[in-house]
């Protein structure tokens, strides 16, 4: 089983390559966000948890998290690998999520992080919030703090990745078949 994690800020085309990957590998796509509303609506122990949380407009913890990827990789062990969309977001959860991985016999394989200007950044995300209605693509202001939000804070998990030689930066403008087959001959350098 091959996973690996695809990593980037906001606007650097995680969405757009994860699902040219998933076609091109067989990879079953894990976005923390998807997990959390399938629990809740399947109203599993899990899903009810996260949800009095986020009721309260409290973060969901990490366990609660961990615990929702776990069933996931529980419940599709058929797939060649996974695709790790938004999470793990801080060191503390790239350590929960190899420890979780090494008790099922599995590793991250790969993370591939999309580099990309800042200006770029902004661009594609005014362009995006035109077209998606999303309230937080349309403001230059937000989208530049989301953007210092992920360095600040989501970097340091590139960091941890890297003391184990697992990162791999990809130039993340220009086409979007270059970058794809830019990501793809990493991959198929770790298959």
């Amino acid at each position: 089983m091959f996973n690996l994690i695809l990593f980037g800020p906001p606007g650097s085309g995680k969405g757009t390559q994860s699902e040219k990957l998933i076609v091109r590998y067989g990879l079953k796509h894990l976005s923390t966000g998807d997990l959390l509303r399938s629990e809740i609506n399947r109203q599993t122990a899990l899903g009810l948890a996260a949800k009095s949380f986020m009721d309260k407009g409290q973060l969901v913890p990490d366990e609660v998290v961990i615990g929702m990827i776990s069933s996931a990789l529980d419940e599709n062990q058929e797939v060649k690998g996974f695709l790790f969309d938004g999470f793990p977001r801080t060191s503390a959860q790239a350590l929960a999520l190899d420890n979780l991985l090494e008790l099922k016999k599995n590793s991250i394989g790969v993370m591939l992080a999309l580099d990309v200007s800042e200006e770029e950044l902004v661009n594609r995300l005014v362009k995006r919030g035109e077209t998606s209605g999303r309230s937080d693509d349309n403001n230059e202001q937000v989208i530049r703090a989301r953007i210092t939000e992920y360095h600040n804070k989501t970097a340091a998990v590139a960091d941890y990745y890297k003391k184990f030689n697992k990162v791999v930066m990809i130039k993340g403008e220009g086409s979007i078949d270059e970058i794809f087959e830019a990501l793809c001959k990493e991959i198929d350098n770790r298959i």
